[in-house]
This record gives structure tokens, C-alpha cells and sequence, in this order.
């Protein structure tokens, strides 16, 4: 499990395409230190499992269902990553529960910089929407965050449902959200907690 607090922005340095999957090798002293083959690495919001580690750089298979759903298919050599180890069972939880699976893709359609925060549109299919509300919790690129403003679902649609994030000055200096611009494809992860609740109300209706 994963808090959604970013540890180190790593960079990449190879994607490797295969015939139905993927390896990817990431630069990043502070989370290859101790890295070990199996252990779990949050790669901007997708869990991933250590194949290779050492000399400040780890590798991790990522398979088609993974590249279908996520952005990672699209990275190169040089983009910077958000990447968070597992958080231990008495470590502290400052941001919410993050799992690693991503549940889609976003695209980033507005940023408006302030004097002490920026805003970040984006947009998001209707069926991610949905599990959505104003003050909620959302990992966006493996990013815990606070909604601060969501579409409403009866008009939102493929072309128009957005909901927006603030970023302070520091989530801008420690993750990859200090270089985003409008057209950036966003992994995104909803709040478990709300797919548990509907998944539980829809039994009692049945």
C-alpha cells in the first residue's frame, strides 16, 4: 500500500518495448538504494515489482494491461517519474490509501498559476467522475491530492468532465507537477473507498 506522497522524482532511462510488454529502468538513487528484486515501487501512481536493482538505477516489467491503462507506454528516456516504496505498517499515513492501480488516464486541459498555488484542470471519462467529490481524496500520477473542484456528472461527458487539484509550492518543487503543461496524459486513481461502498450498495439493491 501507498500513502501517495512522492519520495523522489526519478528519471527515466530506458523503455524497452517487447512484442506485448515492457521494461522500463528508472534512475533513482534514493529508491534503488535498498531495493531489492520483488519489492513493490510506485512508478507515478502504477505499482510496479523490482526485477533489477543497483547502481542507482532499478528496472520492472510492465505488462500490455498496464501500458493499455496507464501512460507509462509513453514515456522516454530523459521524463521524469513520481516514484513512493510501500509505506510500512508503522509508518504514517499523510495521504490516503493508494493501491497502484490505476484505474485510467486523464489529460491535463488548464493550468492556471496563482501567487501561492497553481490549479490544475483535468479531464476525466464520467465513469472515473463518478467516484469523485469536492474535498475528496485522488491520486493523480501516484500524487495524493485534494479534489478542490469537480464537474457536475449530469453534464459531464467524454469531451467536458474535468475535475481540478491545487498544487502547493512544495508538491510542485518534490513531484513532475512543477513542469506539467495542458495536454499531459495524467494516471489517475480513485479513492478505493468510495468503489468499495458502491460495489456494496449495489448488492443491497439487488
Amino acid at each position: 500500500m501507498f500513502t501517495g506522497i512522492v519520495e523522489e522524482r526519478g528519471r527515466v532511462a530506458a523503455l524497452d518495448q517487447l512484442a506485448d510488454s515492457a521494461i522500463l529502468t528508472i534512475e533513482a538513487p534514493v529508491v534503488s538504494a535498498a531495493a531489492e528484486r520483488g519489492d513493490s515501487i510506485a512508478v507515478s501512481g502504477v505499482c510496479l515489482t523490482v526485477t533489477r536493482a543497483g547502481e542507482g538505477r532499478f528496472s520492472a516489467d510492465v505488462i500490455g494491461e498496464t501500458l493499455a491503462r496507464t501512460g507509462l507506454g509513453k514515456l522516454a528516456a530523459g521524463d521524469l517519474v513520481n516514484l513512493e516504496r510501500p509505506v510500512p505498517v508503522t509508518g504514517r499515513l499523510d495521504g490516503h490509501i493508494v493501491q497502484g492501480h490505476v484505474d485510467g488516464t486523464g489529460v491535463i486541459t488548464r493550468r492556471q498559476r496563482a501567487e501561492g498555488w497553481d490549479v490544475l484542470r483535468i479531464c476525466a471519462d464520467p465513469w472515473l467522475l463518478r467516484y469523485m467529490a469536492h474535498k475528496g481524496s485522488v491520486a493523480v500520477n501516484g500524487v495524493s491530492l485534494t479534489i478542490s473542484a469537480v464537474s457536475e456528472l449530469a453534464s459531464a461527458s467524454e469531451a467536458d468532465g474535468w475535475f481540478e487539484v491545487s498544487l502547493i509550492p512544495e508538491t510542485l518543487a518534490r513531484t513532475t507537477f512543477g513542469a506539467s503543461e495542458a495536454g499531459d496524459l495524467v494516471n489517475i486513481e480513485v479513492d478505493v473507498i468510495a468503489k468499495y461502498i458502491e460495489r456494496l450498495l449495489a448488492g443491497r439493491i439487488r
